[in-house]
């Protein structure tokens, strides 16, 4: 399976065949539609740990991906993976004036190009270069599908 998704909520918030699918999408815009992924998630505990952890920075985080492409050896269809904290992204809808969906949408898509290659804290130019291409996948992936569970 090209995507990996698993929530590690404790309510079942994420449809997740629908964020998969989201997913996909996205992996084909950035021009490889045969690449692999794993999505994750989680809350700001986890997150947390994860940040602690790999970037030695004590605060929750809405997004990390992981590179599996970046360490040596041989090129694998396998991109890494994204680790999405939701109440991160919740927070963040709440205050840029969007849904939930919209936000959970825009980190996927920065944590997909950080996969890819990406970084926006190489400097300004990289920096303009990786909005302008989350710019340009976000609009291919109009209209918003929906992917949250109704009841939340």
């Amino acid at each position: 399976m090209p995507v990996l998704c698993r929530c590690r909520l404790r309510r079942r918030i994420v449809h997740e065949p629908r964020l998969i699918k989201l997913a996909l999408k996205i992996v084909e815009a950035t021009g490889e539609p045969e690449a692999e992924l794993s999505l994750e998630i989680v809350g700001n505990t986890r997150i947390r740990r994860l940040n602690r952890q790999y970037r030695q920075q004590d605060r929750p985080t809405d997004v990390l991906a992981f590179s599996i492409r970046e360490a040596a050896g041989p090129r694998t269809p396998l991109l890494g993976d994204v680790v999405i904290s939701f109440p991160k992204a919740a927070g963040q809808a709440s205050r840029y004036g969007h849904s939930i969906e919209e936000e959970l949408m825009k980190l996927l898509v920065h944590g997909i190009l950080h996969l890819k290659g990406f970084d926006h804290e190489k400097g300004e130019l990289e920096a303009r270069r990786m909005h302008r291409k989350e710019r340009e996948i976000l609009e291919t992936l109009r209209p918003l599908p929906k992917f949250l569970m109704e009841h939340q």
